[in-house]
């Protein structure tokens, strides 16, 4: 991956209009398809599978009046006076007979209405009126909302003076999320700390012009995807809050490679292309690690979390996609302004009128010596400290929104305290009972013994409603808890009401299921509860199995676990704080304390583990390239394990805190003014990023790896060979670059090896074997074991990966261009075939220029003549500039150099394969 991205990173370099051209045509598509596609965003929660859902469907069949989504208003009497009064009554019961035949309304209720109690509050001051409309709320035009609020409003003007009136209901109690100024702080922020780390104005802007590309076309295209999935409005926000952050990040770390680089005397379109090729790399892992955590939101099971994990996850795509291809493009326009201003080094004063002393070490240097100085005080202050403020953690609780978490200046908020003051908290989130009563030889009296049976229960403050629907083949008992729809009493409430099911069935032979907005919310709160602990052991497990593949060790991967669970839980406990101990929430502007979004976890925990990632992996890959190239030198002792997390931290700590105060400001920005959905979400990420940058990564880290010593990079031997191998650090890109002029500068060998070594399941299968076969000639492997040349056949089409040595085929080195190599050469395994000839003629597709033969001795005297006879005519349609070149494998020498003369290779060289692992040329 890192060849492919060096190679890349060059075209780009190389091509900037081009690349430039073509992410602002994807641009301009994407605002064609939101323009032309969008169709808004749903805003209902719905959990299938769960009983509060199938009530809700059974009751759109059933019972309309009650199913869709309902209104109110509640007005209040002016002082000394009551609603009983005729200048209020009138007035109301007028309007609720005329909003009865507005558009869309399926039902409304009047608080004088002999069929229903609690609708007037006990001293008689206030009173509600509901409407039940057909729908959803997001299906409701807003002309159809604001005309039916204009009705409403109305009515204040004839009632006395002093007296109030606030409209409410579901159909109110939402607010679509916007962008504010404030969230644009966040931006400016970003720009100020790249311009002090690049010192550059010209370098400064471009990854904030390569995310603000990215987050454009993430979000028009998610304005489009409306068209054919139910989005809701928080989506876009995440979306853009991840893309932002993530995507400024990512081109940082490249051009941060690339500066360093420039300055270190590097062509700059040679560090372009090394820069992507080596952070490319590293920046491809991190988003791949983000986006396995997002689309793992879809463990939850819930559709509307499914689909946001999934969008947010697109943007995190892009933001990858295009830091590795705009970022060197535009790094084409700069060429060697990507330099900037040089850094000035502060020097030592002069002893005795001698040179100056060497520059003083910079604060990220004094930082990690102090830390790697008392490594077990600096574990043992991070964790306890950690933990301390983890505390509050353990007292968080879950809940979806409601109008109750509006601003105070919304009208919905203000209905929804007037009704919390006048009627009890419970009123705000009433639960509905329904079932079949088609049974029942009398509905009515059923009814009556239902409402006395739930209005005994504790926790149940009244039965405001139990009656069937008009075919009498369906009841409902609308039931007002004593507690809030956000209350932890009231999800009791639900299980209580819950667990008399089969005693309600067997007694009255109704099956009930307790549905309504509230049971809703509290199922989904149930459901994201339970999924957090699976979602928290994917997300901890995958961490630990991709750090091993990366850094080859078993102990680095279970630091960076714990560390990461330390961030999360620290990030909780400032939430917690905040929103529900109400601990700087007014500077906040947190409008009520009070449990946080259900989603938040879930989507925090999956948010943040790719973060970390990204830091784990930028700081410690150095740190293990340190060590590797000192171990080389001095041996792995302990004492270079230290120097290498020194000096590893000292390299990448400028590019991490600049990325760390960059994420920080982009999800704080989100915190101020942000929709009361995605504000504890940006503060707990913003907290996260805090925490896991400063606190974990660059002190705790290297903390541990001292204390670790060279252990910290010891795994079994037996896990070394089952792991993949993933290239995040660009090591097959310096390979390139050290053996650019081998075997020869301007080598013309279609295959040349050296030492190669190859191994399968543990033991060594062939090495030392070194070749070379230029254009247009024939070689063949044999050896006693036809396996044995059958693997070095296989290397060399990039089949097989080799285990040792050097081997370049058609120019391109291997393993780091095995994907090129396996494109551009046919294999042809004729040992066993049914038809060799067609399987030769297969192997020289697309006019392939090297082609390897497994078991050319191994076919029959016609099949061989077919062989030549396809081989003859691939070499002549090629020509004498790109000739054909073959290399094949065969116990039997001699009969395979015969196929090859017959096929115009007159002079086959041969090696042979030891199982000595030596090799001796034959012939050659």
């Amino acid at each position: 991956m890192s060849t492919l991205l060096y190679s890349l990173g060059r075209w780009s370099y190389r091509h900037p209009w081009r690349v430039l051209g073509s992410w602002l045509l994807v641009l301009a598509i994407a605002a064609g398809g939101a323009l032309g596609l969008s169709k808004g965003f749903d805003n209902s929660f719905t959990i299938p599978g769960t009983e509060s859902q199938e009530g809700l469907e059974q009751l759109e069949r059933t019972f309309p009046q009650v199913s869709g989504t309902a209104a109110q208003f509640i007005v209040v009497a002016a002082d000394g006076e009551s609603v009983e009064d005729d200048a209020y009554r009138e007035p109301i019961e007028e309007k609720v007979e005329e909003l009865a035949d507005f558009p869309g309304v399926e039902a409304t209720t009047s608080p004088y209405s002999e069929l229903v109690s609690g609708l007037i509050s006990d001293d008689g001051t206030a009173a509600i009126v509901q409407a039940q409309f057909s729908g959803t709320s997001t299906e409701i035009e807003d002309d159809v909302k604001d005309g039916f609020a204009d009705s409403v409003h109305e009515l204040g003007e004839l009632l006395p003076d002093g007296s109030r009136i606030a409209l409410g209901g579901d159909l109110f109690g939402t607010e679509l999320p916007t962008v504010t100024l404030t969230e644009a702080l966040g931006v400016i922020i970003a720009l100020l700390v790249l311009i002090v780390t690049f010192r550059s104005f010209v370098l400064a802007g471009l990854p904030l012009g390569v995310a603000l590309i990215g987050v454009g076309v993430s979000m028009l295209g998610i304005l489009a995807a409306t068209q054919f999935a139910t989005v809701s409005a928080t989506t876009p926000l995440l979306a853009l809050m991840l893309g932002l952050a993530v995507g400024i990040d990512y081109a940082l770390f490249i051009a941060a490679r690339h500066q360093d680089q420039v300055r270190d005397g590097v062509d700059p379109e040679e560090s372009a292309a090394r820069a992507t090729g080596t952070a490319g790399s590293a920046v491809l892992f991190a988003g791949v690690t983000v986006l396995i955590a997002l689309i793992g939101l879809g463990f939850a099971g819930i559709p509307f979390l499914t689909t946001m994990g999934i969008a947010a996850a697109a943007a995190v795509a892009i933001a990858v996609l295009i830091a590795v291809t705009l970022t060197p493009a535009l790094l084409g326009f700069v060429k060697h302004r990507a330099a900037g201003r040089p850094r000035r080094t502060k020097r030592a004063k002069r002893s005795d009128g001698g040179e100056p002393a060497a520059p003083k070490p910079g604060f990220a240097t004094r930082w990690v010596r102090g830390v790697t100085r008392h490594p077990v005080v600096t574990t043992v202050a991070v964790v306890l400290g950690l933990g301390v403020v983890a505390i509050p953690a353990g007292q968080l609780t879950l809940a979806l929104p409601n109008a109750g978490a509006l601003p105070a200046d919304s009208e919905a908020r203000q209905s929804y305290d007037l009704v919390d003051e006048y009627f009890g908290e419970g009123f705000n989130g009433p639960l509905i009972l329904t079932g079949t009563i088609v049974t029942s030889d009398d509905p009515l009296q059923l009814m009556e013994d239902l409402k006395a049976e739930v209005e005994a229960i504790d926790g149940v403050k009244e039965v405001a409603l139990a009656a069937p629907n008009e075919t009498a083949d369906t009841g409902i008992v609308q039931v007002v808890p004593e507690t809030g729809p956000s209350d932890p009493a009231t999800s009791d409430l639900v299980r209580e009401l819950r667990a008399h099911h089969d005693e309600w069935l067997d007694e009255y032979g109704i099956d009930l299921k307790v549905t309504g907005f509230t049971a809703v919310a509290i199922d989904i709160s149930d459901r994201l509860g339970a999924a957090l602990l699976p979602f928290g052991i994917f997300v901890v497990g995958l961490s630990f199995i991709l750090l091993m593949i990366v850094f080859r060790s078993i102990w680095v991967p279970v630091k960076a676990a714990l560390g990461y669970l330390l961030s999360v839980l620290a990030a909780f406990g400032v939430v917690t704080a905040v929103f529900e101990w109400g601990w700087g929430a007014d500077l906040l502007h947190v409008s009520r304390t009070g449990p946080v979004i259900a989603f938040m976890p879930i989507v925090v925990m999956g948010v943040l583990f790719g973060l970390a990632m990204d830091y784990e992996v930028f700081l410690v890959s150095r740190m293990r390239e340190e060590f590797v190239h000192a171990s080389r030198r001095l041996g792995a002792t302990n004492r270079v394990a230290v120097d290498a997390v020194r000096t590893g931290f000292t390299a990448s700590a400028r590019v991490v805190t600049a990325a760390a105060i960059i994420m920080f400001a982009v999800f704080a920005a989100f915190v101020p003014e942000g929709d009361i959905n995605i504000k504890p979400i940006a503060l707990a990420l913003a907290v996260g990023i805090a925490v896991d940058a400063f606190l974990v990564r660059m002190t705790l880290v290297p903390a541990v790896m001292t204390l670790l010593g060279r252990r910290a990079w010891w795994m079994p031997a037996w896990l070394e060979r089952i792991l993949p191998h993933f290239d995040i650090e660009g090591e097959a890109v310096e390979r390139e670059r050290e053996l650019a002029d081998w075997p020869e500068p301007r080598s013309t060998a279609q295959v040349a090896a050296e030492d190669l070594e190859i191994a399968e399941g543990g033991r060594t299968v062939a090495a030392g074997v070194s070749l070379r076969v230029e254009p247009g000639e024939a070689h063949v492997l044999t050896a006693p074991d036809p396996r044995r040349s059958r693997a070095v056949l296989l290397a060399i089409a990039a089949r097989l990966a080799p285990d040792g040595g050097r081997l370049r085929v058609a120019g391109h080195l291997l393993p780091g261009r095995g994907a090129w190599v396996r494109a551009h050469v046919g294999v042809a395994l004729l040992d066993g075939a049914a038809d060799p000839a067609t399987v030769v003629r297969e192997a020289l597709e697309g006019r392939t220029r090297l082609v390897v033969l497994d078991g050319l001795d191994t076919v029959s005297p016609a099949a061989a003549d077919q062989i030549a006879a396809v081989l003859r005519d691939a070499d002549r349609e090629l020509g004498p500039v790109t000739p054909l070149t073959v290399v094949a494998s065969a116990r039997d020498v001699g009969a395979a150099r015969s196929v090859l003369s017959d096929a115009g290779f007159p002079a086959a060289g041969a090696t042979e394969i030891r199982t000595n692992s030596a090799s001796i040329e034959v012939n050659a």
